[in-house]
């Protein structure tokens, strides 16, 4: 039986972390050998199922140097592909790209990258740009999710790559919404990136207008009470909730009015695919790299508005839960549009990019091996 490694740091809160697992489950029913492999492990994971193998670098997240961090892991995946040899390693996010690059270098294992987020912002720096501008050469194959994302790296770099969306749970498309909906709701980290204070402030001036209505922020993070003094400064108590994390968000989204995502940069956000599959109508920054604007046509089935603009976010809003016919159209083509990004097309695309990697050969990555 043919093995493949997934390899990304944690299994816990977020898009990228749901699609690695149902991914490696959908190779395991293709008859491979799934292994999902973490950097460590968190509290509160999401599931993973039972035809999958689950291994960790580490059992707790060791408080080391970037330098020793870094090489600890690569000793251990480039140790596990020799022992396992696997025919390739899906690795999703930065630093686990990066250290795929590394552990497989001179070995016969193809080394599949997938970004995740806005590069500009995932491999800034100098050090982020080395491994972006460079390093990513000698990777066999890479997974876009949006043109923009892949236009940041050099033409080299592109032409072994491909564009594919995020999968939705089939879960999702089966949800049915409450005939009376209420509230404004949100998914999504507690940081920076999601700029929920400029959601939070956008609500504040229509909250008067639409006494009936909340605003339900669902997710965890370090911003938590940073967010909730916030509230309490707009006198919203009553009105602006920190929800936690939920593993109900097939339920949330059945009965929310609509969804907002206020992200100052996303990858392809699975919190707004989701939104659209189950057919609520739904406002998005046109953040950068793009994800947002590939799904959403402005006024047809959802509404974009400029990141960092909580004035245009509030007449979105505004205009959404004014018009009753309005919002019931955007959402009914949301529906519609979610059905190009269903799990079944898109693990098939999947499955049809790794089958053309495991054929070929990287050239630049050949010669690597040559010099070591």
């Amino acid at each position: 039986m043919k093995t493949i490694i997934f390899y990304i740091n944690t299994v816990s809160g977020g898009g990228a972390e749901k699609v690695i697992i149902q991914l490696a489950h959908y190779f395991a029913n293709k008859g491979f050998r799934s292994v999902l492999l973490t950097s460590f492990v968190e509290k509160n994971e999401y599931p993973v199922p039972s035809n999958v193998e689950r291994l960790s670098i580490e059992q707790e997240e060791t408080k080391q140097s970037r330098l020793k961090r870094n090489w600890s892991r690569i000793k251990f995946l480039r140790q596990l592909c020799k022992r396992e040899k696997p025919i390739a390693v899906v690795s999703f996010m930065a630093a686990p790209n990066f250290r795929n690059i590394c552990a497989t270098a001179g070995l016969p294992v193809k080394c599949i990258l997938s970004v995740r987020n806005d590069p500009k912002e995932e491999y800034s720096g100098f050090w982020g740009k080395i491994v972006g501008k460079f390093l990513f050469r000698f990777a066999d194959g890479i997974v876009f999710q949006t043109s923009q994302a892949k236009e940041w790296f050099p033409k080299n770099i592109q032409k072994n790559s491909a564009i594919i969306l995020n999968p939705v749970q089939e879960s999702f498309y089966q949800v049915k919404r409450v005939s009376s909906p209420r509230d404004i709701v949100t998914c999504g980290r507690l940081n920076p990136q999601k700029n929920h204070a400029m959601l939070i402030g956008a609500f504040a001036q229509i909250a008067k207008e639409f006494p009936n209505e909340n605003l339900l922020i669902y997710g965890s993070g370090e911003l938590k009470q940073n967010l909730q003094k916030l509230i309490e400064n707009l006198n919203l108590q009553k009105r602006v909730f920190l929800m936690g994390t939920t593993d109900k968000v097939e339920e949330v989204l059945s009965k929310a009015k609509i969804f907002v995502l206020s992200s100052d940069y996303e990858g392809m956000p699975n919190a707004l695919m989701e939104a659209m599959t189950v057919g609520l109508p739904c406002i998005s920054t046109d953040c950068p790299c793009g994800g947002p604007k590939k799904l959403i046509k402005d006024k047809q089935n959802g509404l974009l508005v400029p990141c960092k603009n909580e004035g245009e976010l509030a007449l979105a809003m505004e205009k959404l839960l004014s018009s009753k016919n309005l919002a019931e159209e955007i959402g009914i083509n949301a529906r519609k549009t979610a059905q190009s990004f269903a799990h079944p097309i898109i693990f098939k695309q999947w499955k049809q990019y790794l089958d053309s990697i495991i054929v070929n050969t990287n050239p630049l990555k050949k010669d690597k091996e040559d010099a070591l």
